[in-house]
Formats: structure tokens, C-alpha cells, sequence
């Protein structure tokens, strides 16, 4: 079998060539992880002696951050800046499922005398891992942490696009002292090696991130041994923006929240919804800040973003590009590839920004995933809730206004698993992560990242059986 060349999206230089799995070998995953969870010593590790593995785990994260921040660039294309910002999240991750692993979760049941009842919470068992390309070792560490703290084992399947990180991840952990078996890593493609993890009745539990329609496939395969699961995926996702706004800030968060990583972001701002009354005023500026968005290199410390990661996925921004023309949307910026001749060897494509946008174009209604804003406008606060909830999706979504009464009412009525108020992008490992409607099912991240890897177990002890004469 040929070797899957893994290449730099900047330049599509060949970063690595590696040989994916066969279904032999990630059944023989699946198996591995079972037996470690059967039969290992894995099981016997208390909770203590798990978050110190974790914490190891989060210290050779920062010996190594120089290494891995140079290889999840070259591998996807955004900046070394966000690439470092992304392992210190990713030890902040790991850090904070250690103090989740070694405290006493245990709940008593006050049920009355000569009883002892309590809740205790296990692991599932073999917990399949399917991660993004977009955000590979952020995204392994938001599933990779509670599962290990939970004390479940495991088969992490990064995206073929963008695997290097997931790698050197599992070798830190390794180098961390877990027992064999706990931690596999199957290397492929999802339609080749997927089935063949997700359907499998030794597996316990499938955690995805990515595309709907691979989300909907995986709920199907699960169906059968009625696994648990976990699906993150993607959002279509309102940034409102009230006429009180504080201008500077909201110019700039909309620029952030949708242009970072060049828009390949789940969370990213792509709806800008502005009131009339800001409309003229805020669009121009957006565009012409957009337009001086330096693209480059992501090691390059002057790149202010890097490009798609992939020709295949540029090739579909740019259908999502013309069908907005062809339905009747304004293209005040953007819209095509960069001249430059230094990046014509990438995959870039630039910030591009529609107005005139309707709440019916499919650019408004489908995830673009690029570096694609669009602006819709609105005059009442019952008007922009309602274009804000006006999605398939219900992943992130902000409002921006100087009044905190309407930030929050605004807020409490978008149907969306993260509001920010006068901010866009923030997370926290202690906040959940997740989405309403077809954004997914469960959370990452808080104590409910940790409950998804867990089963709740009622143990009543009678202390003092005495007969009860039923049947007597």
C-alpha cells in the first residue's frame, strides 16, 4: 500500500509520509483497548494515580511546545502564534481533568436507617476518538483528558489531513507511563477505517468532531450495539451587533471571529448581523481592515493568517464564493485567490466579505468553513434573535451592546451553547463546549466533559436484611 503523503498547505512541500491503517489493523485497536479495559491494570489505576499521569502528560506538552506548535503549523497553516496558543490550552486541558481524576465524586443517598446508598461514577470502557483536521491536537486533548481521567481506554483516530500532532501526542503519553493498550492510534481515512471502528460491538462510546453528514453516518452505526455518543458538529454561528456597540472592540472581534485560521474555525463569527443603523459605518470598516490582512507563511512572524489546508477544501469555498453571487449577494471584498506571487503555491484564498445577504442563501444557511463573512441587518432586538436563531445549527453566537440588560436578555434567547457578551472566540476548560439542534449531542470540556465518559452506578447495601414475608 502506497504511503499518504502529508503535506504543508503553504507550499504542499511533503511534511511526512505515512502508511494508514488496514480494517485489520484498526480492529486489532479495537480489540487491544478491550482487553486493556478487561483484563489490564488500567481499571485498578485510583484517581490520584490517573491525574498524576495527566499532569506528566501536561508537563511534556510544555517541555515540547516549540516542537509541536512548529509541526501543527506546517501541518495545517495557521500561524506559529496560534499554534502556541493552542498547546498552552491544550496543557490547560489536561491540568484541569487531573483535578477533575482525583476527587471523590462518590453521592450518598440519604434513603433512611440500615441503608447505605450511594452513586458512583466508571468509566464507559473503549471509547473511539475521532478528531478534526482543523484543530487537531486542541481537539484530541478535549477528548483524550476526561476519557483517560474517567479511567476508560481507547482508539484516537486523527483526520488523515492533519494527523502529526495526534502522533507525537500519543508518544508523550506514552513516554508518560500509561499501560499498553490503554492509548491506540489508527492512522486513515474516515470512509476506509471509520465503520470499522464505530460499528464495532466492543466499542463502548464514539466521540466525533466534524461534518454533519459524517456526524448522522456514525449515529447510524452506533444505533445497533446502542452505543454512547458524543458529536461536535459545526455551527453556522450569529455575531449580532446592536448600534450601541463599542465600535473598536466589535470591528475588531468580528474581524478575529471569523477571518482567524482563515474562518476554519466551528465557532467562527460568519453572520454578521448589525443594526441599520451601524451597518454603513461598521461594514466599511470591516472591509477595509480585511483588506490589509497579511496572508504568508505561518512560520513567518509577520503572517497574520496561513491558508486552507487543503486544495480540495478551497475548492469548495470557492463553490460557496459563486453561489452566493449567482443568489443575488454583494461581494464588497475578496472572493478570490491572493495575487501574489509568493503564495501561489498554497492554498490561500482571501478574507471575503458579502452584504445584501439574505437569510435564504444557502452562503447564510450552510457552513462555509472559510474565510467568508456575511452581513445581514436588522432594526428591532426581536428581529435580530430571530435571524440569530434562524439556523440548523446552534453551536456559538455573541451580541454586542453597551446595555447588559439587553446583552443578557439577548443572550438567554439565542439558541446556541456559547453566548459571548461583548467578546467572541473565548473558552474555558472548565466551561462546557457544545451545540444545540443538529450542532451535536453532549459537551466537551467542564465537569460534563468529564460525565460523558462516565456511567452513573446506584449501589444500595442493605445493613440489616431482615425477610419481608411477601410471598409468605
Amino acid at each position: 500500500m502506497p504511503k499518504r503523503e502529508i503535506i504543508n498547505p503553504f507550499n504542499q512541500a511533503i511534511i511526512a509520509k505515512l502508511d494508514d491503517a488496514t480494517e485489520e489493523e484498526a480492529r486489532a485497536a479495537v480489540l487491544a483497548a478491550r482487553a486493556a479495559f478487561d483484563a489490564g491494570e488500567w481499571p485498578q489505576w485510583t484517581g490520584p494515580r490517573r491525574a498524576a499521569l495527566l499532569r506528566r502528560v501536561a508537563e511534556l506538552l510544555v517541555r515540547n511546545k516549540s516542537d509541536l506548535a512548529r509541526w501543527e503549523t506546517v501541518d495545517t497553516g495557521k500561524t506559529i502564534v496560534e499554534s502556541e496558543i493552542d498547546i498552552d490550552d491544550v496543557v490547560s486541558v489536561f491540568r484541569y481533568y487531573a483535578g477533575l481524576a482525583e476527587q471523590d465524586h462518590t453521592r450518598t443517598v440519604d434513603v433512611g436507617p440500615n441503608v447505605v446508598s450511594k452513586v458512583v461514577y466508571e468509566p464507559v470502557g473503549v471509547c473511539v476518538l475521532i478528531t478534526p483536521w482543523n484543530y487537531p491536537l486542541l481537539q484530541a486533548s478535549w477528548k483524550i483528558a476526561p476519557a483517560l481521567a474517567a479511567g476508560n481506554t481507547m482508539v484516537v483516530k486523527p483526520s488523515e489531513v492533519t494527523p502529526m500532532t495526534t502522533i507525537k501526542l500519543v508518544e508523550l503519553i506514552e513516554e508518560a507511563g500509561v499501560p499498553a493498550g490503554v492509548v491506540n492510534l489508527v492512522l486513515g481515512a474516515g470512509p476506509e477505517v471509520g465503520p470499522v471502528l464505530t460499528s464495532a460491538p466492543e466499542v463502548d462510546l464514539v466521540s466525533f468532531t466534524g461534518g454533519l453528514s459524517t456526524g448522522q453516518s456514525i449515529m447510524r452505526a452506533a444505533a445497533d450495539t446502542v452505543k454512547k455518543i458524543a458529536l461536535e458538529l459545526g455551527g453556522k454561528n450569529p455575531n449580532i451587533v446592536f448600534a450601541d456597540a463599542p465600535f473598536e472592540a466589535a470591528v475588531d472581534h468580528a474581524l478575529t471571529g471569523v477571518f482567524l485560521h482563515a474562518g476554519q474555525v466551528c465557532s467562527a463569527g460568519t453572520r454578521l448581523i448589525v443594526h441599520a443603523d451601524l451597518h454603513d459605518e461598521f461594514v466599511a470598516e470591516l472591509v477595509r481592515r480585511a483588506e490589509t490582512i497579511q496572508l504568508g507563511n505561518g512560520l513567518a512572524p509577520d503572517s497574520r493568517s496561513g491558508p486552507l489546508v487543503s486544495a480540495e477544501h478551497r475548492a469548495k469555498v470557492e463553490r460557496h464564493v459563486a453561489q452566493a453571487i449567482v443568489e443575488g449577494a454583494t461581494l464588497l471584498t475578496g472572493g478570490r485567490r491572493p495575487d501574489d506571487p509568493n503564495l501561489a503555491a498554497g492554498f490561500f484564498y482571501l478574507p471575503t466579505i458579502f452584504d445584501n445577504c439574505r437569510r435564504d442563501m444557502s452562503i447564510v444557511q450552510e457552513e462555509t468553513f472559510g474565510p467568508i463573512l456575511t452581513v445581514e441587518t436588522f432594526t428591532e432586538e426581536d428581529e435580530a434573535v430571530a435571524l440569530g436563531n434562524d439556523t440548523d445549527y446552534g453551536l456559538a453566537g455573541a451580541v454586542w451592546t453597551a446595555d447588559r440588560e439587553r446583552g443578557r436578555r439577548v443572550a438567554g434567547r439565542l439558541r446556541h451553547g456559547t453566548v459571548w457578551i461583548n467578546d467572541f472566540g473565548p473558552y474555558v476548560p472548565q466551561a462546557e463546549w457544545g451545540g444545540f439542534k443538529r450542532s451535536g449531542i453532549g459537551r466537551e470540556l467542564g465537569p460534563s466533559g468529564l460525565a460523558e465518559y462516565q456511567e452513573a452506578k446506584h449501589v444500595y447495601e442493605n445493613t440489616d436484611p431482615q425477610p419481608e414475608n411477601w410471598f409468605a
